[in-house]
């Protein structure tokens, strides 16, 4: 693909940054450095602007907090300022990140996401047989800041928006020259993008039709188990030869009848199923729910919103947990007026 010419002035565009800050205020409108930013917003846009096009913009401040659903995590949340830096990047790079993409690849990216790639996995799963499901070793802290770097070369031109690039990736590391942090808006992009080379590999190479990627968790179908077992060894070489990762201890191969677990569901050629580790989270969320109303520390409102959020997800990937949603709701209802009233639906 020919490299594009976007530069540090399209990101320090006015307009750009404008639209930029008001992206990192959502969500964030209470926070104290979000409402010192937006007090004194031109000024504090003029400033970013200097900087971006002089090459000087600080990169790196941040506050890191541990999250444990699904699973633990350090997550590394940078300052409103540089939020707002992210936002105006991705806000004219994007484009350009998705571009290079298969489709089958449904992370951070448009009209994609969790649900479309649930429902892509299923229709190819009615295709096929056999599926392989793998995922990367500790993805994130994994990623070689030199091949991230290099990749990004070979897409973009202008030295001074590549400059940028490798400051905001050389200011996190989990070990010497590699690592990403999770929790920032180019992370998420850079992590993306750097597995496009296998995706493309995948497909064009191996010739597997059957393929989806939803970040590092990947799954291949085909019409038998012995052409997955070849493509995981072909998968794992490119992997440690080309980008330096690993694939976790626990690839499987199975047959589709018996069912994909992939992102939080199980995947049958009819329907989705929600996996045991999703109720489990759910019902987690639920007893949290039910603790902070025992304790008067959230209105029911709040109550009516976060029940919602517990099921919404099932709900909208249409997997067959009516029951379950309905019991969450129930049960929600039996604690508050009016919490569970209407149908989860199906």
């Amino acid at each position: 693909m020919k490299r594009v010419t976007l530069g540090l002035d399209a990101v320090a565009a006015w307009d750009n940054l404008r639209l930029a800050a008001l992206k990192a205020l959502r969500g964030k409108r209470a926070r104290p450095d979000a409402r010192r930013f937006m007090y004194r917003l031109d000024a504090r846009l003029h400033e970013l602007r200097t900087q971006i096009l002089a090459g000087t913009v600080t990169i790196g401040r941040s506050h890191q907090f541990t999250i444990h659903d699904p699973k633990e995590r350090l997550i590394t949340a940078p300052c409103f300022g540089e939020r707002v830096l992210h936002h105006a990047i991705m806000n004219v790079c994007e484009p350009v990140f998705d571009r290079g993409l298969i489709a089958d690849s449904y992370a951070c990216r448009r009209g994609k996401g969790r649900i479309a790639c649930l429902r892509r996995a299923q229709a190819i799963a009615r295709c096929y047989p056999y599926f392989l499901k793998l995922d990367v070793r500790k993805y994130f802290d994994s990623i070689n800041h030199q091949t991230l770097n290099e990749l990004l070369s070979r897409r973009f031109k202008n030295r001074g928006l590549l400059d940028l690039f490798g400051r905001i990736i050389a200011a996190h590391a989990a070990s010497p020259g590699r690592g990403l942090p999770i929790g920032s808006l180019t992370s998420q992009h850079f992590a993306n993008f750097y597995l496009g080379g296998c995706d493309r590999y995948v497909k064009e190479v191996l010739r597997r039709s059957g393929y989806v990627r939803y970040m590092d968790d990947m799954a291949v179908w085909a019409d038998s188990s012995d052409t997955l077992r070849r493509t995981l060894v072909d998968i794992r070489a490119f992997l440690d030869v080309r980008l330096g990762l690993a694939v976790k201890p626990d690839p499987y191969i199975n047959r589709t009848r018996h069912g994909l677990d992939f992102l939080g569901c199980r995947v049958l050629p009819t329907h989705l199923v929600l996996s045991a580790r999703s109720r489990r989270r759910y019902r987690r969320n639920l007893r949290a729910i039910e603790r902070a109303m025992a304790r008067g520390e959230m209105s029911e409102a709040e109550v009516q919103r976060r029940g919602q959020a517990v099921v919404s997800f099932a709900r909208a990937a249409g997997v067959k947990s009516w029951r379950f949603r309905r019991r969450t709701l129930d049960q929600l209802a039996g604690e508050g007026p009016g919490v569970g009233a209407g149908s989860p639906g199906r």
